[in-house]
């Protein structure tokens, strides 16, 4: 068996899709399965992207960046707003989370997330700080 490191490759993205789905499965449990990304766009430049997933009974959101133009104008507010509202009203309980020390601990804060914990580590700047938020 050879183990290599891939940048892309549509066969990963198949299988992951399989095995996850399968395995789901064969422990009955529902996976509602879905990847998310919105764009905030100011006149077709991007001024902001949120990625993420959803499955199980939770949306996780993996990436929230603003452009530096677009700090501190609400981007990033309202597109963490749009991730909620298109999962509000679907079988998933809660959205979480998680955000480095320097990057917007306070600001999840704002948006009525909890935190759940701290890992904390020798830098404060790279603590990881872990939300989540009840749907």
């Amino acid at each position: 068996m050879e183990i290599k490191r891939v940048t892309e490759d549509e066969r990963v993205e198949k299988f992951t899709n399989v095995e996850f789905s399968n395995y789901a499965i064969d422990c009955d449990v529902a996976l509602g399965f879905e990847e998310f990304c919105f764009v905030a766009e100011d006149d077709g430049r991007i001024a902001g992207v949120i990625t993420g997933r959803a499955y199980y009974n939770e949306v996780h959101i993996g990436d929230l960046i603003v452009g530096k133009d677009y700090r501190r104008d609400g981007v990033g507010s309202k597109l963490v707003v749009a991730v909620e509202d298109a999962y509000k009203d679907k079988d998933y309980k809660k959205i979480t989370l998680t955000t480095f020390g320097f990057q917007a601990p306070e600001f999840y804060k704002k948006l009525g997330y909890e935190l759940e914990f701290v890992r904390k580590d020798d830098d404060p700047k790279l603590s990881k700080y872990f939300y989540l938020k009840k749907i």
